[in-house]
This record gives structure tokens, C-alpha cells and sequence, in this order.
């Protein structure tokens, strides 16, 4: 039996770009107030903001499919982040190895310790390789087609041909997005391979793994981690980016994963 997928965004705008790449939707009203946008095989939801919100919802989405006697093969956290440079360029897309929870732990007198090293739970979802292998095979096709800009609102015309470049490394979830450079450089020493951090990735995986699914997080970066600098984002071009991703994606992996 074929499965569906279920891509989770934190708010609108994400999910907006999302579904402009995969067609027209059709609106299915879930419990808790929350809509799915259906588009064929795929669907996307608006989550909410940080991993709890969007734990919530996506276990939401997962167990009413489960019901329905369909259930979803692969579900994607997606949406804008924080890149750490110069590993992710402003612009550019991550595509997780790993899912992080990035202060899930506690402050010690030594340093911080994870989640695991008290003894409870786990703080790292491992994306399956042969899913990220495809993924990035077909971003790569996508890099070696010309294109226009994708970019939308303050941002618009600025350009990137074809698709965007990419990174395929750890993505870490954060409650307190970065916003001086002492934090960004405790949390490079940390997690020294990560080349961005949002606030949902971990939360949308905590629900996968709960219903047995293979997760993925997929982030376009809009700003450097680091000192918040509002002038320095860009939030249209990161957009447009998340948008050309997943209308290659639904031309590629996601029929994959549907077959």
C-alpha cells in the first residue's frame, strides 16, 4: 500500500511557500482547530512555533491517518533557519543527517550535559541515509537547471539560478533562537558538524518516531546564527528557496516515496 507524506512547517508563510511547489490544495479540517493542505499523496501542516506546539500537532496529523487506515511513509519538518556560516550560506537549503535538540539538558559547573548523559530519553533522531542519499540526488539534478528568482515581499527579484545549493548535515532544534555570537559559538563547539538551527525539527521527529515513521528536516537559511541583525535577513530569498525545493522534491523523492 502506497503512503502518504506530511511536511510540517511553524507557521503560514512556510507552509505557503511549500504548497505553491506542489499545486493546488484541498483543505481537511483536523481536530485541535489545525488544516491540512492536501495535495495528492502529500500534506502540509502549520504546526505552530517550537517543538512542543509542533509535536503536538504533527501526532495529531499522524494518529488521524493512522485511523483513517492510510498512515504516512515519510513525514518532513521544513521552513526557514538560522545557517551557520560559512558552512550554510544565507540562501542555501540544509538537509538533515541528524536531528538535534540542542538544549535538551542541563547546565553543569563542566559544561553542558545532554538529555542521555542524565539518564533520560534521547536528544538526536538519525535521518535514514538512503532517504537524505535520494534527497540530495535530486537537489543536485535541480542545481544544474537554470532558473529565475523565486524570492517573495522585501526580497523579491533577487535572484538564484536553478535550484539552491545545499548541505547535508545536522540541524538543531533550539526553544531560544541564537541571537549573540557567544551563544552561536557554544553551540559550534558543541555541535561542531550543524550547519543550521530552528525551533520545530525535533519536536515534528519525536512525534514521527512515536508512530514508527522516517522523518527528515528540510530548512532553508534566511539569516546567519549569530547577532541578531533584522536588516541581515532574508526572509524572502529563504522563502523562495524552500519554495523551489519542494516543487522539485514533489517531481522526484516524494513520488519515490509514494510508489
Amino acid at each position: 500500500m502506497a503512503h502518504r507524506i506530511l511536511i510540517v512547517t511553524a507557521v503560514a508563510a512556510e507552509a505557503d511557500s511549500v504548497s505553491a511547489g506542489l499545486g493546488s490544495p484541498e483543505p481537511r479540517p483536523l481536530p485541535g482547530g489545525l488544516v491540512l493542505r492536501r495535495h495528492g499523496h502529500v500534506d502540509v501542516l502549520v504546526g505552530g512555533v517550537g517543538p512542543a506546539a509542533v509535536a503536538a500537532a504533527t501526532g495529531t496529523a499522524l494518529a488521524c491517518e493512522a485511523l483513517a487506515g492510510s498512515g504516512y511513509g515519510l513525514v518532513v519538518s521544513a521552513g526557514i533557519a538560522g545557517g551557520f556560516q560559512p558552512t550554510a550560506p544565507v540562501g542555501s537549503v540544509v538537509v538533515s543527517s541528524s536531528i538535534v535538540a540542542a538544549d535538551l539538558g542541563a547546565e553543569t559547573p563542566d559544561g553542558y550535559l545532554a538529555v542521555e548523559d542524565l539518564g533520560f530519553g534521547r536528544s538526536v533522531h538519525l535521518v535514514p541515509e538512503e532517504l537524505t542519499g535520494r534527497i540530495t540526488t535530486a537537489l543536485d539534478a535541480g542545481s544544474r537547471d537554470a532558473g529565475g528568482s523565486d524570492a517573495t515581499g522585501p526580497d523579491a527579484g533577487r535572484p538564484h539560478a536553478g535550484a539552491p545549493s545545499h548541505t547535508l548535515a545536522p540541524v538543531l532544534t533550539v526553544s531560544t533562537v541564537t541571537g549573540t555570537a557567544r551563544r552561536a559559538a557554544e553551540l559550534a563547539e558543541r555541535h561542531p558538524a550543524a550547519a543550521a538551527e530552528a525551533m520545530e525539527g525535533f519536536g515534528v521527529a519525536e512525534a514521527a518516531a512515536a508512530h514508527g515513521v522516517p522523518v527528515v528536516e528540510i530548512r532553508a537559511v534566511s539569516n546567519a546564527v549569530g547577532p541578531r541583525d533584522r536588516a541581515a535577513w532574508r526572509i524572502g530569498e529563504a522563502l523562495g528557496a524552500l519554495r523551489h525545493t519542494f516543487e522539485l522534491l514533489s517531481r522526484t523523492v516524494f513520488v519515490e516515496a509514494h510508489a
